[in-house]
């Protein structure tokens, strides 16, 4: 794929940091998911074949996550991308920079989400009880529904990011 971007486009360094690091995060959801629900929807910590299995999975199939990072990756760069780098003066690079915010943003953003019983329940189908016929796929789109709806913006592949027209 031939990039459209200037050479010394933020958006390049911007979209190789997420690239590099989007198995690191995507473990980082999942984990936190797994937490956040065994805290927040078992408080008393009682023990049945669901809870032992959330808790005793350690092993996740990353690929049904993949379109839910990039599109979350593709709206962090709309709203918060310029095609400007910006001067640095901590001695830091670009990349050190934006990786630290990428990451501050991805889980902040991942905490909050968890909030919507919606979202938790599709990640831990996807990631816990990963079924291997369509039941994932359709635990991707309601996670695809869901950041589209949280953020009222649609992302396209080719047409790019657009906002959702009101009903």
């Amino acid at each position: 794929m031939e990039r459209k971007l200037f050479p010394t486009d933020k958006n390049y360094i911007l979209k190789d940091v997420q690239e590099f690091n989007r198995d690191t995060l995507l473990i980082f959801l999942i984990e936190h998911v797994k937490e956040f629900y065994l805290k927040v929807h078992n408080p008393l910590g009682l023990i049945d074949p669901t809870i032992l299995k959330v808790q005793d999975t350690d092993d996740y199939p990353l690929e049904p996550l993949f379109e839910f990072y990039y599109d979350l990756a593709a709206i962090y760069r709309y709203q918060y991308g310029e095609v400007q780098l910006e001067f640095i003066f901590d001695g830091s690079s670009h990349e050190e920079k934006y990786l630290k915010e990428w990451i501050d943003y991805f889980k902040k953003s991942i905490h909050n989400y968890c909030y919507n019983f919606h979202f938790l329940k599709a990640v831990l189908e996807i990631s816990v009880f990963h079924p291997k016929d369509r039941v994932a796929f359709l635990a991707g789109n309601r996670m695809k529904y869901f950041i589209e709806h949280h953020f009222d913006l649609k992302v396209y592949k080719y047409r790019g990011i657009q906002k959702l027209k009101a009903s």
